[in-house]
């Protein structure tokens, strides 16, 4: 039974390769092939064959050969070895004896020997022959008078006899006919060059991309090979027959048409093995993407992308998801750009992609907000399976954020769908709870910038972490410090943090003592730009006649001042000189002072403290409420009444006893 098969198997595959084309005989399907005609091999024996070098020193060696008046003489042009060696294939047949040699099965494999096999099969199948050379056995010029008697029967490579019955299940046969299939690839190969070449194409682009068109070669051999049954094409080699189906199918032209708009190579090839055979339908995908303004190189990105299936989909369903998106909030000008970064959405069925836009809307979304979600960021519609998209949405509502909040989360954040829970978001909530976090201090960071939750772990924020520590920033303020400004971890460290520390050790006047501090205190600073604004500020600072050193105090005191507008510095600065006269000691004690504002703060307080004929550090001041100041304010005025009755108490005792002792005095 497994003898059949290997047998079937190899005979089809004789019939795709086109091994009938090539002096085979036809094969039975009752696996009995017939013979070899007495004729054929008669015609080879009764050659006569000389060397040219004994046709012309004794001519009468060749004359006194048996021969008959059919008999064909002709001058041997081969040298006596390839002669010989001949002669050894046609020892065994006597003249005598018109049994064929297929009668003899002791003879039939040593005919033709094995390591000549793949020689034939290349002769008999490929496009180009090579020249004919001194010594070779076989003409192998296929337009010579001798090209085909030359050559022994082809179906000598695949069978062997055993008795009355051929049969072709020896396993060599079968490295035969994988060989015979390569080499008919190959000739395939050189047919579609061909084709490249008379399109126009480079040598270097046509085998680059033939290279990598394996599929679509193969198809070509199966489609050359039915052609065969068609009766205009029952007669034509298989080279005629590959060439015409290549040059009926238009792939030259389309692919030329890719090339031009903007496709490389590798897409190119791949798109013609996913048709499957239907190069139409590529064309046909591509000119509907430039109607919904997919341009240059994202048309190649499109077509890959998208899936097979797409390709067997017509215009009205692809125009039906395209109008559903913009009745959902997608702006029809957007549409291009969606499809190009996402062009799964296209491979979705109406149902499939129904489901995915009510997911999004369900979660308080609005179409103005699922719309600009989606240009933002178009894979969150069509990349990521559902069920992966309801476990992300599970784990963000166990920080306390409800439905509304996710969809506000993901409206702002959709990148957030990109990221894995497992490799991502748990290791990073883990190493939040070591720095000491609360699970509000993480909603309050995935709320305010969310983004940290779609970095790195281990390259970009354990880093800055460390960073951290090194400068002398406390563990336990670590985490305070992060929730309360998230932004830091988004800040390059080499490009952003570290510049920054090293200004205010170097130029703002900061200790290396109170770095920490002042970090710890202000991490607002390590957003500043050193160029634009804290520069400008250490240069006013320093311009009022404040030192260095005690600049530095004043910025581990109260690290936002490097923070403010210099424009807003000003009028308090002269308010505080002019108006209150107060030294710039006072200030240097009290830097907060920056902080508060001066039409409603400053003026006011001041002026209330001149009325009342009272006076108080800055601190006393400013600080505290408007209740706390009135009764600061009464307490000072109540001190200051007592002082001056005090005072006008001890004037009118001081007058009294020296009355009575100008008294005595007198008296006496």
């Amino acid at each position: 039974m497994l003898a059949g098969q290997s047998q079937y198997h190899q005979l089809y595959s004789i019939d795709i390769l086109g091994l009938r084309d090539h002096r085979l005989p036809s094969i039975s399907p009752t696996l009995h092939l017939p013979s070899t005609t007495n004729s054929t091999y008669k015609r080879t024996r009764q050659l006569s064959i000389s060397s040219s070098l004994n046709h012309n020193q004794n001519p009468q060696t060749t004359s006194s050969s048996p021969t008959s008046d059919n008999e064909e003489n002709f001058l041997r042009t081969h040298n006596a070895k390839s002669s010989v060696l001949l002669l050894r294939h046609l020892s065994p047949h006597q003249e005598g004896n018109s049994t064929p040699p297929s009668a003899h099965p002791e003879s039939q494999g040593k005919l033709i020997p094995r390591e000549d096999k793949a020689k034939l099969l290349k002769m008999s199948l490929i496009r180009k022959r090579t020249p004919q050379f001194p010594g070779s056995i076989y003409v192998q010029c296929p337009s010579g008078p001798d090209f085909n008697a030359s050559l022994p029967p082809l179906q000598n490579l695949f069978e062997e006899q055993k008795g009355n019955l051929v049969i072709t299940a020896n396993d060599d046969d079968d490295e035969m006919l994988m060989k015979a299939l390569e080499i008919r690839r190959g000739v395939t190969v050189e047919i579609f060059k061909e084709a490249m070449r008379k399109g126009k194409f480079g040598i270097t682009y046509s085998t680059n991309l033939i290279s990598k068109l394996s599929d679509f070669i193969d198809f070509v051999m199966i489609q050359a090979a039915s052609m065969k049954q068609l009766p205009e094409f029952s007669t034509a080699s298989y080279n005629f027959r590959a060439r015409t189906f290549i040059d009926d199918s238009g792939v030259v032209p389309l692919i030329r048409w890719l090339k031009h708009n903007s496709l490389s190579y590798p897409q190119i090839a791949k798109l013609i093995c996913m048709s499957r055979g239907n190069l139409n339908s590529i064309r046909r995908l591509a000119e509907w993407l430039k109607t919904i303004y997919v341009r240059g190189r994202y048309i190649g990105v499109a077509l890959m992308r998208a899936g097979g299936n797409v390709l067997e989909c017509n215009s009205q369903e692809l125009d039906e998801i395209v109008g559903y998106l913009e009745d959902n909030g997608v702006r029809k000008d957007w549409m291009g750009y969606v499809v190009s970064r996402c062009p799964e959405i296209l491979s979705f069925s109406m149902e499939e992609l129904k489901a995915r836009v009510e997911f999004y809307l369900n979660m308080g979304m609005d179409e103005k907000d699922f719309g600009t979600m989606v240009f933002d960021y178009p894979k969150v519609l069509g990349y990521f399976p559902m069920e992966e998209m309801n476990q992300k949405v599970t784990f963000l509502k166990e920080f306390g954020l409800n439905d509304e909040d996710v969809g506000k989360l993901l409206a702002f954040k959709p990148q957030l769908m990109a990221c894995s829970i497992e490799e991502k978001w748990k290791p990073l909530v883990k190493y939040f709870y070591y720095l000491g976090m609360s699970r509000d201090s993480m909603r309050r960071i995935l709320c305010i910038k969310p983004m940290i939750f779609c970095v790195d772990l281990e390259t970009i924020i354990v880093p800055k972490v460390q960073f951290l520590r090194d400068i002398g920033v406390q563990e336990e303020a670590i985490g305070n410090m992060i929730a309360k400004f998230p932004p830091l971890l988004t800040y390059s460290l080499n490009k952003k943090i570290r510049p920054v520390v090293v200004f205010l050790l170097t130029k703002a006047g900061v200790s290396q003592r109170d770095i920490g501090k002042v970090i710890a205190l202000g991490p607002e600073l390590l957003g500043c730009s050193i160029a634009n604004k804290l520069d400008h500020n250490v240069k006013y600072f320093l311009s009022l006649g404040i030192s260095l050193r005690k600049l530095g105090e004043m910025i581990a005191d109260f690290p936002i001042l490097l923070r403010y507008n210099v424009d807003l510095l000003r009028p308090k600065y002269r308010y505080l000189r002019r108006t209150m006269v107060r030294p710039l000691q006072d200030l240097i004690e009290f830097p907060r002072f920056f902080s508060y504002s001066l039409d409603e703060r400053i003026i006011p307080r001041h002026r209330i403290m001149v009325e009342q004929r009272v006076n108080f550090k800055l601190r006393y001041m400013l600080g505290g409420t408007d209740e706390e100041f009135d009764q600061r304010v009464q307490a000072a005025v109540e001190r200051r009444q007592r002082f001056e009755s005090g005072v006008t108490f001890e004037e009118e005792s001081s007058d009294s006893q020296t009355d009575v002792g100008s008294l005595t005095a007198c008296s006496s």
